[in-house]
């Protein structure tokens, strides 16, 4: 099969993949990654590099004459000071390492392709506010450079001194070189003048500069990259171990055929992304629209038409693993609304779990465990509740339901090596606890702790900074503290923990959660919202 078969015959199944973008706790998004697609993206680049895109033709200037005429060329241009020397290397290719390539290629290394090679200001100058633009990293992306929004601006007098480092011209090529590491475009002939930071190399090459941009960043380099890259806070690649990066040459004809050709294929993913995306969104519409009709659901007979008419459709509909999150929603709505069992009048009312729940917290302040906490008035639930509910459920506070609701320590703890693990949004923002690398307290500060800021197995944690909104069932007998930004929900003997924690993930707690979070830059959920949230709770049985 060629090439061109192995892509456009099987497009179906590149555009049918897709994936949720990884996120956690409130910053979620739900959206999704349509993986096919760039997959198919790489596919076509490591093809091209490969000579395996396009046939090859016997009347093509060979690639080794094309590499001896710019070795000329080069010594030429440096004899003269046009450009900078090279600096000689010890490091040479090893061909039997690298892949065939077809027989008129033939590998080199990047730094006897590139005529120039260097990167931006390791000093920049301070921010004018207006002027030239200087641009980093974070302006080039795959192909597209972003001229609009520089990490700052420069006077004419500073950009000149900055500009005679790089003289970066249209049809030289950036490639970030610090953090994010292996994007590349070509500077377009209308591009404004602008100078570079450090976290950007600009290459100056005599063959394509749009094949060796495709190059760049294709499978092959990006490996390279992140072989040898260093650092680990923020990677980074030497301009020296640029130079040796091995670079497959083809005839410079065949290398403008290429990019014809990976610019059309690349036009045709633009095009299948374009369509899947919009297939994607009305999907999800569809799905959000029929989801809506369950919890809308105004008695038991209407909510099972409404789902026979899902359930028809099950496969088409439940398909992506956004769809399948969004069902899982529903259904734990659908719970907390009592519409997802059958209720029972044999069961004991609710009011009666409150009183058993009320009569334990007053035992636990009797005996000097807690202070007698503030407890808010749910009578106004029952009168004007957030939503209804069937007949013999109540409405209750989520403080109602635990011995306390409090957070951890405001004080910062000393730190140790060892001893009582103390835990941080980081450790709980994947709905579990997570001990591996935790930070430590000394066991005395642990024992000082009050005992209600001292989590135990079936309490509920509940992160309300930053992360907010995520409750997680503690597990484990294991002592250990958490820090103010968690809030523990101790429990009674007799609290409907894992009911509180479906309450706590369902749609409505998290909405909830949203209209009470305060604060801009990382928003925090008040305790004493968290106290009053309104909970619908059922018999204990149900």
């Amino acid at each position: 099969m060629s090439a061109r078969e192995l892509i456009t015959e099987h497009l179906d199944l590149w555009t049918g993949a897709v994936t949720k973008k990884s996120s956690s706790g409130r910053g979620s998004n739900g959206k999704v990654e349509l993986t096919g697609v760039k997959k198919l993206r790489e596919l076509i680049l490591e093809l091209a590099v490969r000579g395996n895109l396009i046939e090859q033709d016997a009347s093509d200037e060979p690639a080794h004459v094309l590499l001896a005429r710019l070795r000329g060329e080069r010594l030429e241009l440096e004899k003269n000071k046009k450009i900078k020397k090279r600096r000689k290397t010890n490091e040479s290719i090893s061909v039997d390492e690298l892949t065939n390539l077809p027989s008129n290629w033939c590998w080199s290394q990047l730094g006897e392709v590139a005529f120039k090679l260097t990167d931006g200001s390791h000093n920049p100058p301070k921010d004018a506010g207006r002027g030239l633009p200087m641009l980093s990293s974070q302006n080039v992306n795959f192909g597209k450079i972003d001229f609009d929004s520089p990490s700052r601006y420069l006077t004419v007098e500073d950009f000149v001194k900055e500009d005679a480092r790089t003289e970066t011209r249209p049809g030289d090529i950036l490639l970030t070189i610090v953090a994010s590491l292996g994007r590349a475009a070509v500077v377009p002939p209308e591009a404004p003048q602008f100078a570079l930071q450090r976290s950007v190399a600009v290459i100056s090459t005599p063959i394509n500069s749009e094949f060796l941009a495709y190059q760049l960043i294709a499978p092959q380099c990006l490996d390279y990259y992140d072989t040898h890259g260093k650092g680990t806070a923020q990677k980074g690649i030497y301009l020296g171990k640029l130079a040796v990066m091995p670079i497959a040459v083809p005839p410079l004809e065949e290398q403008n055929r290429i990019v014809q050709k990976v610019d059309e294929l690349m036009a045709l993913c633009d095009r299948l992304e374009q369509q899947t995306s919009d297939q994607l969104e009305a999907h999800e519409t569809l799905v959000d629209t029929l989801l809506g009709t369950l919890t809308q659901s105004e008695n038991a007979t209407e909510l099972a038409d409404n789902w026979a008419r899902l359930a028809a459709h099950f496969d088409t509909l439940f398909a992506t693993e956004q769809s399948i999150d969004k069902l899982k929603q529903t259904i734990l709505q659908l719970a907390v609304m009592g519409r997802l069992v059958e209720q029972h009048i044999t069961d004991t009312t609710p009011s009666a779990l409150i009183d058993n729940i009320a009569h334990e917290r007053e035992e636990l302040v009797g005996s000097g465990k807690i202070r007698k906490p503030k407890i808010p008035a749910s009578m106004d639930l029952q009168t004007s509740p957030p939503f209804h509910v069937p007949r013999n459920w109540n409405w209750a506070r989520l403080g109602e339901l635990f011995a306390v609701v409090t957070d951890g320590d405001h004080q910062a703890p000393p730190k140790s090596e060892e001893g009582v693990p103390f835990l941080v949004i980081g450790n709980l923002n994947a709905g579990h606890i997570d001990f591996v690398g935790c930070k430590h307290v000394e066991e005395n500060y642990y024992l000082k702790l009050d005992w209600s800021r001292k989590p135990a197995n079936g309490d509920l944690l509940y992160t309300v900074t930053g992360s907010y909104g995520i409750p997680i069932k503690v597990l484990t007998s294991k002592a250990f503290c958490v820090q103010r930004h968690v809030a523990i929900l101790r429990a009674t003997v007799s609290t409907p923990r894992d009911y509180a924690k479906l309450v706590l993930e369902s749609e409505y707690g998290q909405s909830y959660a949203d209209e009470i979070a305060t604060g801009i830059a990382q928003k925090t959920v008040p305790l004493t919202g968290l106290r009053k949230m309104p909970v619908p709770l059922p018999p204990e049985e149900e």
